[in-house]
């Protein structure tokens, strides 16, 4: 029943004008990497306001959630996801990392990925293992390859940037510019802990890294750094 109402009052909060835009936005058209998603129109303050009162939802509940074609309802499975994880429960917090390694087919456009794998998988693997990132980052998965890079924005708030750097040389030269961003967004993120390490990376590879992630990196550097780095050989 708990699921029942919350499609009802997504259904209800939902804004057909606003689905219009996101169906262009996250680029769901033909060919496009969100080929086919389907937007209802609900904000994410919305979605977030919502996840208190229905965070306790069963795992097969939350698994229709995420197996859902509207984009909404996985976010707000996601969002669930990043609350259940803070669990002191070591059993629960298994059991939704879990889950959410279950359901990488589901986790399907950036900001899905963005708003959850930080929270999911950092978070469970702080102090863990965490070779299991390499492997991510070798799949043949596009958003599989950016879990693995956005997930360690959580270390790196820790000043731990050394997970970041590998999966980074792992991806520099993906085909894709939505690892380009993702990556030059961590390299971004991980300088502001860690300023000399990133830019001795930066001085290794900056020459024939993408443009796109050379950009996201060097964004916060000075006028005259950005200036270098941006240097053609």
């Amino acid at each position: 029943m708990e699921l029942k109402s919350l499609i009802e009052e997504l259904n209800v909060v939902a804004r057909p004008e606003r689905a219009v835009v996101s169906q262009r936005f996250f680029k769901t058209g033909k060919g496009q990497y969100g080929e086919g998603d389907i937007f209802i129109g609900v904000s994410m303050p919305t979605l977030r306001s919502l996840v208190k009162t229905y965070k306790l939802l069963s795992f097969s509940d939350l698994q229709v959630l995420i197996s859902s074609k509207i984009h909404e309802h996985r976010m707000m499975a996601l969002l669930i996801l990043n609350e259940r994880i803070k669990s002191k429960d070591l059993a629960e917090q298994q059991l939704v990392f879990d889950f959410y390694c279950s359901n990488f087919r589901h986790i399907n456009n950036w900001d899905l990925v963005d708003c959850s794998c930080h929270e999911v998988v950092g978070r469970f693997l702080m102090n863990k293992d965490r070779s299991i990132l390499k492997q991510w980052a070798v799949s043949d998965h596009l958003w599989t390859q950016r879990i693995a890079m956005v997930s360690t924005w959580r270390f790196i708030r820790e000043k731990q940037v050394n997970d970041t750097l590998e999966i980074a040389e792992i991806l520099l030269h993906h085909k894709h510019d939505l690892i380009h961003k993702a990556v030059g967004w961590m390299l971004r993120e991980a300088h502001k802990k860690e300023p000399i390490l990133i830019e001795d990376f930066l001085e290794k590879h900056h020459q024939t890294m993408p443009r796109t992630t050379l950009r996201y990196a060097i964004e916060r550097l000075s006028v005259d750094s950005r200036a270098y780095f941006m240097m053609k050989p």
